[in-house]
């Protein structure tokens, strides 16, 4: 059985939060590159170039590529022999959330509850996705979705006498 500090897990999640929010993936930054060529529209030629000096800008800058720095999706892959010390995971990836957007002046934009829209000022509870593998170690990564790719639709009828009870439990 191998043991794992929470708070190793929390520094990785709090660095792998500031590269994300500061560094386009180099497979993407690629990709872009690559499609210079192949559009047809000025001005979206334009564009996809502001967007490759807008990430190079970032990366020397560290500073956030988008202003929208979104809801942290962590997703854990857990060997079945680890065994966490020191605290709780949910809480050590939480803290590294909080120090990443607090540390990189990142936007915190994430609200305690819906339909009172209250901001938690820390960017947290992050997403936490867990997969159970085999072996010893860990793999974290780290997504920062702004909220338009995190964003979902539904849509209810209430009556104006409804109250906020029966509206959140309709959720």
């Amino acid at each position: 059985m191998r043991e794992i500090s929470v708070s190793k897990i929390k520094d990785v999640v709090r660095d792998l939060c500031l590269k994300a929010n500061f560094e386009l993936r180099s497979d993407i930054l690629k990709a872009l590159k690559g499609s210079i060529s192949k559009e047809k529209s000025a001005r979206a030629k334009n564009i996809i170039k502001t967007i490759i000096e807008n990430a190079g800008f970032a990366k020397k800058k560290h500073i956030a590529i988008c202003q929208d720095t979104g809801l942290v999706v962590v997703h854990l892959e857990v060997g079945q022999d680890v065994a966490f010390s020191g605290g709780s995971l949910n809480d050590a990836i939480n803290d590294g959330v909080e120090e990443a957007y607090r540390k990189g002046y990142l936007r915190k934009s994430v609200v305690s509850d819906a339909l009172f829209r209250e901001n938690t000022k820390t960017n947290t509870p992050a997403i936490v996705y867990t997969d159970i593998v085999d072996g010893d170690k860990v793999k974290i990564s780290v997504s920062p979705k702004g909220f338009g790719s995190e964003n979902k639709s539904m849509i209810r009828m209430f009556r104006p006498t409804d109250s906020i009870e029966a509206i959140r439990i309709s959720w």
